[in-house]
């Protein structure tokens, strides 16, 4: 058996496929499309899939499908899942870091990268189980009645992570949706795609179920228009600072009303980048009304 190697007799080092991820599932483009990754010396990184609109329905599907038990899993259990996570991005540091360098970071940006990656995840799984108690609230109300506001996940959201980031605008982006006991399917960065799908592969052995997170790649030109007229998604969550980008999303979400977040302006590497309002951004409020019962046959009342 020979080495394939190029005419300086240098051995070609084999590319690999950075697949999308859909339902738990690594899968190819429907459509069969792929475009190579560069970096700034123009350097091929790798084959990416170029995401098509089946398989943003696709993952829709997949999404929808499992919003249901992971928005009724225990808020301690989503931390725990979270937690997960943020330990399985520790023990692989060193692939990440290696693949924020090949996409033009430095050896210190990337460790600071990947730190404040694994740092965030944390963030967030400690409000899963306290955010409700900071945003709930008792009601005063001229009845016999109890009565609460508290929030309640959304469903689907639809979102496109930052596109001059590879990986801490993603996972930013991830967490307080997933926190919240949402589900989503993420556009990830065209141009530094890398550390996205290596992510899903994080996910993928962690124990989030499949389906809460999809993470596609592809181009947004293409793919922003399905993401915010999909009649099945909740949110459409939008990270770039494109005025016509932006008009589009709004023009198109009021088809079935779906909140629109623009988080253009937030810079992901300092305290600005993580809150529970992120959280609370993709929260409905329902409020309940409890009739307060008599005791002892006396009357209810104040």
């Amino acid at each position: 058996m020979t080495t394939v190697t190029n005419k300086n007799n240098k051995r070609l080092e084999i590319l690999k496929t950075y697949k999308i991820y859909i339902d738990g599932q690594f899968v190819r483009t429907e459509s069969g499309r792929y475009y190579i990754a560069t970096n700034s010396k123009k350097e091929n990184l790798a084959n990416v899939c170029l995401g098509s609109r089946k398989d943003f329905r696709d993952a829709v599907v997949a999404a929808r499908n499992a919003f249901g038990s992971w928005s009724t899993r225990a808020a301690f259990n989503r931390a725990q899942i979270l937690y997960r996570i943020a330990e399985m991005l520790e023990g692989r540091k060193a692939q990440f870091i290696d693949e924020l360098i090949k996409q033009d970071s430095t050896k210190t940006q990337a460790e600071k990268e990947v730190n404040l990656c694994i740092d965030r995840l944390i963030y967030y799984s400690g409000w899963c189980d306290k955010f409700q108690q900071l945003f709930s609230s008792v009601n005063p109300v001229a009845s016999p009645h109890f009565n609460f506001s508290v929030p309640e996940p959304m469903g689907v959201i639809a979102a496109i992570a930052p596109q001059n980031n590879s990986l801490l605008g993603l996972v930013s982006v991830i967490a307080p949706i997933i926190a919240g006991g949402n589900s989503c399917i993420v556009l990830a960065s065209a141009t530094m795609p890398l550390c996205a799908v290596t992510f899903a592969e994080v996910l993928n052995s962690s124990d989030l179920p499949g389906g809460v997170v999809n993470i596609l790649t592809g181009k947004v030109a293409e793919l922003v228009s399905y993401f915010s007229d999909h009649m099945d998604v909740n949110a459409t969550v939008y990270c770039e600072a494109d005025f016509a980008t932006q008009k589009m999303i709004k023009e198109k979400s009021a088809l079935n009303i779906k909140r629109v977040l623009l988080y253009n302006k937030i810079k992901w590497t300092d305290a600005s980048g993580q809150s529970p309002y992120f959280i609370m951004d993709l929260q409905e409020i329902k409020t309940t009304w409890h009739p307060i019962e008599n005791i002892g046959g006396a009357k209810a009342g104040y």
